[in-house]
């Protein structure tokens, strides 16, 4: 019958523990655009009508890019009365109406075509681009297994400097499932360029923006737990 090792630090069977980190620095994979149409005017229904129009030239702009835009949705919608300044009474001044709408894009390329083309449109504001991963990204995987990796290689170096070697892998946790708050990433930049083809709609009076796309730290830590050999002290 083979005898295991405990799972704690004997004599016999001693216990190292390793931490392993990783950090890689990727390109993005989105970019996050958010943009606010906006409408004002003296009549509810005018300013509706205004920014009803002006919320669909946005959308047809967007879907003109096809599979470059990966993610176009709608959020918030106002109305909001302004009141005069110094009446009594509930007297409207004016109507503001605004839309907010965030693309998701996948293409780089088309990004400072499409983000140019929006911010020359009436009465639109654009804020971003935001840069990211995707959740399922294999950096994420990638980040992990080289964490583990210099988790196994550091335990060698601490056994081998006693004349052991590992016996028996007693525990691997990730950082997040020992409630440990992990390192923030840091943002880098890389410079891309490209010229976009997919949108056959009108060309812009303004020149295309060259934008950054910012590069993305991946982090990975690890705690592990080996036993090794007597040393030879």
């Amino acid at each position: 019958m083979t005898d295991t090792p405990p799972p704690y630090g004997t004599p016999d069977h001693p216990r190292v523990a390793v931490r392993g980190e990783a950090r890689l620095e990727v390109d993005p994979e989105t970019a996050h655009i958010s943009i606010t149409v906006s409408a004002r005017g003296k009549d509810r229904r005018a300013a509706l009508e205004d920014l009803t129009r002006r919320n669909s030239r946005v959308l047809e702009l967007a879907r003109s890019y096809g599979p470059a835009i990966e993610k176009l949705e709608t959020g918030a919608l106002s109305i909001t009365p302004e009141l005069t300044k110094h009446g009594r009474d509930e007297k409207i001044r004016a109507y503001h109406g605004r839309v907010h709408v965030t693309a998701v894009l996948n293409d780089f390329t088309a990004l400072g075509e499409f983000t140019t083309r929006i911010a020359d449109l009436d009465m639109t504001s654009i804020n971003g681009p935001w840069w990211s991963l995707r959740p399922d990204s294999p950096a994420h995987a990638n980040a992990r297994r080289q964490a583990v990796r210099e988790a196994v290689q550091r335990a060698r170096e601490y056994a081998d400097a006693l004349g052991a070697h590992l016996t028996a892998l007693v525990e691997l946790a990730d950082i997040g499932a020992e409630n440990t708050t992990p390192a923030p990433a840091r943002p880098g930049g890389i410079r891309s360029r490209g010229a976009y083809g997919g949108a056959a709609t009108e060309s812009s009076s303004a020149p295309d923006l060259d934008l950054e796309p910012q590069r993305q730290t991946v982090y990975a830590q690890v705690n592990a737990r080996f036993t090794m050999s007597p040393p030879k002290l």
